[in-house]
């Protein structure tokens, strides 16, 4: 008996799930680049970490929605899923990141008290 025949069900599904994540983090590196190393490292790791526990909730939701749940098996289910949630915590990760340095680049209007207090004193 070979290693591939003894594994269990549940061992390919955990496989195809690490695979699924692994893959969607990878592919969202061709539209949406980090700008430095530690950016990638973490986005790389919350897409692992999302498609791991979102994967499989994300593939059979995507299988109903598409309505070919009834023609994939687990693993594949599984492989989907996880691909798409790393894909989407990815791509979620990476536009907050640039909505964030966009904001802290924009002056602070006038109605926010720090504002007016910095006035106050550069005004004195």
């Amino acid at each position: 008996m070979s290693a591939f025949q003894e594994m269990g069900d549940t061992a390919w599904v955990l496989l195809a799930k690490a695979a699924g994540a692994v893959a969607g983090s990878a592919v969202s590196l061709a539209y949406m680049l980090p700008k430095g190393k530690q950016e990638a490292a973490i986005r790389f790791a919350v897409g692992i970490i999302c498609g791991l526990v979102f994967g499989g909730a994300a593939g059979v939701k995507i299988a109903e929605e598409l309505a070919i749940d009834g023609s994939l098996g687990k693993a594949e289910l599984m492989l989907m899923g996880s691909a798409a949630a790393s894909l989407a915590a990815w791509s979620a990760l990476g536009i907050f990141n640039r909505f964030a340095e966009r904001m802290k680049a924009a002056p602070l209007p006038d109605f926010i008290p720090e504002r007016q207090e910095r006035k106050v004193r550069d005004e004195g």
